[in-house]
This record gives structure tokens, sequence and C-alpha cells, in this order.
């Protein structure tokens, strides 16, 4: 640890230095890569300045503790000393998880689909509710939401919608949301009152620029169709939906909210790349984590990571044993709580395996700016 704060507050020197060359804005990839970096690196650098000055202050403190004869002034002091002492804790602890190497997917835009599963239309109302729980968390972030497909249910719900936020550190906040969610409540549908357990099933993808997928034309086979479903003018009455299927791994997309099929194609290749994305994402997630196994889990979106209980009012992670009962303000956007829980839990596991990145070979965002 020690070894990597060393390495990281260098760099901070040598990057505070390169942003003074006036040569660099040239280049304004590499700028903009150098800036982001000294951002991140500055603020560690800041908070190990902190830990160096409470370190001193709380020195003095005890020697003044030592030597002061006065009971009040040494009661001055001890308060003082003890003060010192949380804040030390406080800024050692904030600097250790800075420390833990950044996943350059944090800061990509993904693609989320949410599928209602089993339950019928009961999955397909929840289905609904999870995809207002996230635009809402989306429009507190200030994040960018785009619905690129979906398939409602005469009754409200949605049977499938597949839609794209971009912003800051959006897969950073999402990224635990991959998986089965299932919902305990009593349908509007159900005259005796009786619970009913219905899933549905997220997924969130890493949106891949071109330049990181290559998809080859010859690679796809490319149908179009008239949309199915409710539509406005245009929308079904013309061959405007579009289905992908990449023929090297057999996956298949279909758009048609667009009344154009070059834009209908356009998001049906978002999709599609991001999907291939997360396939090659999994393979690498696969290697790295083959001598451990994470609590939080890898994002397999077959597996249970959470049950909505709405006579109980009470939302439970089974990934981290985490229970709230605010269900109603959390289905109503208020995820902050749960998604700073799940990241925190999974930084957590990081520095249980300190060893895999004590001494690394380097920060991938060095690597970015230095080329």
């Amino acid at each position: 640890m020690n070894e990597r704060l060393s390495s990281l507050l260098k760099r901070h020197e040598e990057l505070s230095l390169l942003i003074q060359d006036p040569l660099l804005v040239r280049d304004q990839n590499r700028y903009r890569n150098v800036m982001k970096e000294h951002s991140r690196l500055n603020e560690i650098a800041s908070v190990h300045g902190a830990i160096t000055e409470l370190e001193k202050q709380t020195e003095e403190a005890k020697t003044l503790l030592q030597d002061e004869k006065d009971p009040q002034m040494r009661e001055l002091a001890r308060d003082e000393l003890k003060e010192l002492e949380a804040k030390l804790a406080d800024n050692k602890e904030k600097l250790k998880f800075m420390l833990i190497p950044k996943d350059p997917l944090d800061e990509k835009n993904i693609i989320m689909e949410i599928r209602a599963g089993t339950g019928g239309e009961e999955a397909a109302l929840f289905a609904s509710d999870l995809y207002r729980m996230y635009s809402r968390f989306a429009e507190t972030k200030g994040w960018k939401f785009e619905i690129m497909n979906s398939n409602d249910t005469e009754l409200g719900g949605i049977k499938e919608i597949v839609f794209s936020i971009s912003g800051n550190n959006v897969y950073e906040n999402m990224r635990y949301e991959s998986g089965v969610h299932r919902v305990q409540r009593v349908p509007a549908t159900e005259a005796s009152g009786r619970i009913h357990t219905s899933a549905v099933t997220v997924a969130v993808l890493p949106e891949a620029d071109e330049t990181e997928i290559d998809i080859k034309q010859e690679d796809l086979r490319i149908d179009v169709m008239r949309a199915g479903g409710p539509g406005g003018q245009c929308v079904n009455t013309t061959d405007s939906a579009v289905r992908i299927t990449h023929l090297p791994t057999g996956l298949t997309v279909h758009c048609q909210d667009e009344k154009s099929q070059i834009k209908n194609k356009a998001k049906a290749m978002r999709i599609l790349r991001a999907r291939i994305y997360e396939v090659e994402e999994a393979k690498a997630a696969a290697q790295r984590a083959e001598a451990r196994k994470t609590q939080v889990g890898s994002g397999d979106r077959s597996q249970r990571i959470r049950t909505y209980n709405f006579p109980q009012n009470r939302l439970t992670d089974h990934r981290i044993n985490l229970t709230l009962y605010k269900l109603d303000l959390i289905m109503q956007g208020d995820t902050i709580e749960l998604f700073d829980a799940l990241k925190l839990s999974a930084k957590e596991e990081l520095l249980q395996s300190a060893g895999s990145f004590a001494g690394s070979a380097g920060d991938p965002e060095q690597t970015a700016a230095a080329s």
C-alpha cells in the first residue's frame, strides 16, 4: 500500500509539471487524459497532505498533554488530542479506499435492459416500477436518459425495455444492478389480498465505443419489418423495425421505437456492440477473479440479488446482507444509500486482497495518459 502511495504521489508531481507545458494542449485527447488523471491524483495528494499535517498536530498535542501541569489545560489538550485522532483515522480510512486502482469501466455510459420474468402481468408492472426507479435516480444525478426499445403491456407494465444512461461515472454507480430482482406484494389485480412473488431480470452493459468493438459487416444479418404493438402514426405502418443478428455469437437485437429505419438500426448497433463488449469483459473478469469469488458478484443476470417486500416496506440485498426499511422512498429513486453500500462492499473486498495490487505494475489511467 505504501509503495502504491509513493508511486501515485510521484506521478502527481510529474503531471503537475506536465500540465504546465504549453505543447500539451496540441494533443486534445492526451490533454484530457492528463487533466483527468491529475485531478484524481490531486485528491489523493490533498488527503495525504492532510494526514501529514494531522500527524504533526497529534504529536504536538501529545507533547503538550505530557508537559502541561495545569489540570484545565490538560483537559483541553486531552479533548483536542481526541478530536485530532478521530480526524486522522477518518482521513487514513478515506485514503485507503482512494488507493484502490480505479476500474477503467467505471466512467463508461451504460445500456440497461429490464425484462419481466416469472409472475405474468405483475412482473411486467414491477419491471415498469424498476424502470421508473432508475430513471428518477438518473434525474437526481443529472444523467441523460434515452429509451432504445420497449415492449409495453395493456395494463401499463413493461415486458421488456432497453435504455441508455450517459453521464459522469454511470457504470460505477449502476454496475451492481445486474441480476434477478424479486418482488413480494399484493398485485392490484388480486381481489383476495394474497401476496404474490414475481421476478424481473436486469442487465447493465457498459457501452462500448466503435473503436473498442470492431463489428464486421459480413458478420451481420439485418432484417427489417413492421413494428409490432401499440404505436403512433407511421410506427407500425412502415418497415421501420430492425433486427440485427451477429452471426459469430448468435446475439440478436431488435429495435422498433423510432419511425426511422436508419435510427432504429443505429440504436440496435449500439445495443449489439454493448452486448458483445459485455461478453468479452465477462471472459476477462472470469480470468481476473479465478483465484477468488466476490461477495457482491460478477453481474451475472441469473443471480438473485435482491428482494422487494412491499407489505413490510423492506428491501434486502442478498449479496451484502443489507436490509433497508424505506422501500417506498427507494422506489421513488432514493437509491443512493443502497448503491453506496454496494460500492463500499466491493472496495472492502478489494482491500482484503490488497496483496493483488500492492506494488502493482501501474495504474491503467497512467498508461492511458502517458500514451
